[in-house]
């Protein structure tokens, strides 16, 4: 049925359902393949938004099936352009894989346990207000998580992770105070 389709007979069908259904079925598997070869991320995604393209635009089509052809693959072009051009706008997003992970910068938290004393320790941790002292003691000798320590200290996580920012600025700002003045 496709091979007899004239110009004229396009534009009389084309908004017979019919008509939509071979279209499909003739050259679905042919986008798809292209698509796939072309390297699209979701080819089958993409493939359907061609077909939705074209659906509505059958009526404008010329050059009979050679035209259709045409058009079917010149939407289904277009599309993979699309693709290629929003895939490059858009970082790659990878899982965080930690084992993979080869950074080796301490926390704000190791440098300060590394450089000092227990003793120096509390005499630090004397320093900072109760609610960032009991913050430090929670997550860094406890181990507990935000969302536990939050919960012992009946706080919410965000105001758990300011008051752990802060302590940690302050404790910094005294260690380096400390070796500055240190001979």
């Amino acid at each position: 049925m496709i091979d007899a389709l004239t110009d004229a007979a396009l534009r009389a069908r084309a908004r017979d359902p019919e008509l939509f259904n071979v279209v499909y079925r003739t050259y679905a598997g042919q986008v798809l393949g292209y698509l796939t070869a072309r390297g699209v991320e979701d080819p089958e995604a993409v493939m359907q938004e061609v077909f939705l393209a074209v659906l509505p635009r059958l009526e404008t089509v010329t050059g009979g099936v050679a035209g259709l052809r045409t058009f079917v693959f010149s939407v289904a072009h277009a599309r993979m352009v699309d693709d290629h051009r929003r895939r490059r706008r858009a970082p790659l997003e990878l899982p965080f894989e930690p084992d993979l992970d080869g950074r080796e910068e301490t926390s704000a938290e190791d440098t300060v346990m590394e450089r000092i004393a227990p003793q120096e320790v509390q005499d630090l941790l004397s320093v900072l207000p109760d609610e960032q002292r009991e913050v430090l003691t929670l997550r860094l000798v406890a181990g507990l998580t935000v969302e536990q320590s939050a919960e012992v200290m009946g706080k919410s996580n965000g105001a758990v992770k300011q008051l752990q920012r802060r302590a940690l600025i302050r404790l910094r700002e005294q260690a380096a105070v400390k070796e500055y003045v240190t001979p």
